[in-house]
This record gives structure tokens, C-alpha cells and sequence, in this order.
């Protein structure tokens, strides 16, 4: 096996003046997604071709995981975010529904090395023939799983509130619906599962171990990505609201904000691609404690992004360019960070 590759990065003066070091855990993953531990030493790995892996840090071997689900890799679409929580995995994909129409769907199985025996929990109505933005993030806060559903390159459906693509979606574990979602208060033409609507492409979603808030990324389209929050009820406002970027023709989309619609904490224009992202607590990075880490693809970054309630403070670049496009990000317990790159590595950040 190969020795493990250590980079000391140099800090630029335009860049953060945090200390820290990369290592390059194991290499050889196809296309990978999304990261979780199920303990210290072991993670589950989703591969967009539709393979789920398992790998323990010790050993650094990875495993195939058998499962049962029915994945469409079709553009951005495949096996996307995986989630486990006390013994149960959770996952996001695109799921085939016949014909080349897909739609972001969540399963739910019991953990095991061997084979994974997924079962439907939710389904985005209605299937569509695209292969464009799935979302896709999942996220457990109290009893609740919330689910980042794209709008699947469809523009004016995320307005819809009657079809579920372009929205945020909140259901129970079980899959059952909340009898406290907006519907059931002050949404009545809703769909039940529908917490929040005006979303484009979220690909990034994380619970906040201070403030119990769900902050997101979301992709603009020519610019205009966006870092914000989960809120009950509310409209992010896509494609009335263009969020600062453009067609990609260049023609104007609409406004980068107007009362009535959510406002988001910061904007990028141009787009730097925004992907995974969590809001940092831990001890290795203890400086960092509250602030939000952000990945990119495009711009091939990690961004900390200082904030205060909704209030933007400061962003500073933590490296760029180092690993490749950065598709996912986690906190170990022990407080170092693991990062996924489209290159098919594993990355351990640290001091």
C-alpha cells in the first residue's frame, strides 16, 4: 500500500492564517458522493454508479456493500447522500421510475457490513426525464429527517407547492408525515411533506450544534449560490428571484433578493459551485467552533464562513485547488475533519 500522502499547506497572505495539515487517507473510490461513521474507525462511502462501500480507517480496505435499491445514474443523478443514525442508514438517490424519469428518493435500511435491504421512505412527485439538480442532502434533527429536494432543472416548478421538486421536505424516520409541517398550520394548499419551497439545487445541509438550526448551500445558476437556512414555511424564491447570477445565456433571471422571500446569509457571484457543507464543533479546530465549513466543486475550495444569526461576518479560503472538486464533508468525533474529492480520495484534515 502506498505511504500515505502528507502536505503541509504554505498559507498565502490572502488566505487563512489557521494552521492545519492534509493527508490523503486511500484513493480508489468511483465517483464518490457523500461520507458517514458509523463508529470512530468505520464509514459507509456512496459511489454515484450506485455502489455503497465500507471502510475501516484502521485497515484502509474498502468493501462492497450489497443492497436493493433501484439507482439511476444519469447526469448528477446516482447513489447520493448517505446518513447513519443509531443503527439505521438512511440514503438519498435517484431513483429509476421507468421510461428515463427519475425522481430524489430516500430509503431507509438496517445497518449491516453484508447487504443493505433498503425500503422507500419518500418519493419527489412527480418523476421527471432530467439529469439535472437533485439536491439531495439529508439531515436528522429531533424525531425528523429533512431531505434537500432539486427543482431537476424545471425552473418555475420550485413556486409549485403542489409537486415536490425545488423544495425542502421534512417527514418523520419512519417516513409518515409531521402532523406539524406547514400544511397542517398555514399552508393548506401544500404538499404535507413540504417544510420550505424557491430552492434550486441544494447540495449542502448540516444541523447547527449551537442554534439546533439547519443551515444549506444551494446552487445559483450563473452565480448566485447561496449559504442560509432551513425555515418553517418560508420561500426561497427560484426562478422568481435570481439570486445575483444569470441564465446561462446571460439573460436576466430576476432580482438578487425582495421582501417577502427568504434572504440568505451570503451570496456568491460568480458561482464557486457550492456543495457539502457543516457547521464546525469539535476540539482540534476549537477556534473554529460555530462557524460554518463550506466545500466547493467548481472552485475547488474549503471556505469558513463566520456568521451571527443571519448576519454574514467574515469568509475566509482555507485552501484551494489542493484535493480537487470536494463533494462531502464530515467532523470526526475526534474533532478532524474528512473530506471526499471527486478524484476518488479520502481526505483526514487536522493539526
Amino acid at each position: 500500500m502506498k505511504k500515505l500522502l502528507i502536505i503541509f499547506l504554505l498559507l498565502f497572505t490572502n488566505l487563512s492564517a489557521d494552521d492545519f495539515k492534509l493527508e490523503r487517507v486511500i484513493e480508489g473510490f468511483d465517483s464518490p458522493w457523500s461520507l458517514t461513521f458509523i463508529d470512530s474507525q468505520n464509514l459507509l462511502i456512496t459511489e454515484k454508479p450506485g455502489n455503497i462501500k465500507f471502510l475501516n480507517l484502521k485497515e484502509k480496505i474498502i468493501k462492497d456493500v450489497g443492497h436493493n435499491l433501484k439507482v439511476l445514474e444519469d447526469g448528477q443523478g446516482g447513489l447520493l447522500d448517505i446518513l447513519h443514525k443509531d443503527g439505521t442508514v438512511f440514503v438519498s438517490y435517484s431513483e429509476n421510475r421507468s421510461n428515463g424519469t427519475s425522481s430524489t428518493s430516500v430509503a431507509r435500511a438496517k445497518f449491516d457490513t453484508k447487504k443493505l435491504n433498503f425500503k422507500n421512505i419518500f418519493q419527489a412527485q412527480p418523476p421527471i426525464n432530467s439529469g439535472y439538480h437533485f439536491g439531495s442532502r439529508l439531515v436528522i434533527k429531533n424525531k425528523h429527517l429533512y431531505v434537500t429536494a432539486g427543482e431537476r432543472g424545471q425552473g418555475m416548478i420550485a413556486q409549485d407547492h403542489t409537486k415536490h421538486p425545488g423544495s425542502i421536505i421534512r417527514i418523520n424516520l419512519d417516513g409518515s408525515i409531521p402532523k406539524d409541517n406547514p400544511k397542517f398550520i398555514n399552508k393548506k394548499d401544500w404538499l404535507p411533506e413540504i417544510y420550505q419551497i424557491g430552492v434550486r439545487n441544494p447540495q449542502g445541509m448540516s444541523l447547527s450544534p449551537y442554534d439546533d438550526k439547519i443551515y444549506l448551500t444551494n446552487h445559483g445558476a450563473r452565480g448566485g449560490d447561496w449559504f442560509g437556512t432551513a425555515n418553517f414555511g418560508e420561500n426561497y424564491g427560484w426562478k422568481i428571484l435570481g439570486w445575483g447570477g444569470t441564465n446561462y445565456s446571460g439573460t436576466k433571471i430576476g432580482p438578487k433578493w425582495k421582501p417577502g422571500f427568504t434572504k440568505a446569509i451570503k451570496y456568491w457571484v460568480p458561482s464557486i459551485a457550492v456543495s457539502a457543507m457543516t457547521i464546525y464543533k469539535g476540539e482540534t479546530f476549537k477556534e473554529w467552533n460555530g462557524e460554518a465549513l463550506i466545500t466547493s466543486l467548481k472552485d475547488q475550495s474549503l471556505r469558513k464562513i463566520k456568521f451571527n444569526k443571519s448576519n454574514f461576518i467574515e469568509e475566509k479560503i482555507l485552501f484551494k485547488g489542493n484535493i480537487g472538486r470536494i463533494r462531502d464533508i464530515k467532523i470526526h468525533r475526534s474533532g478532524e475533519i474528512y473530506l471526499l474529492s471527486d478524484k476518488g480520495e479520502l481526505w483526514r484534515m487536522f493539526k
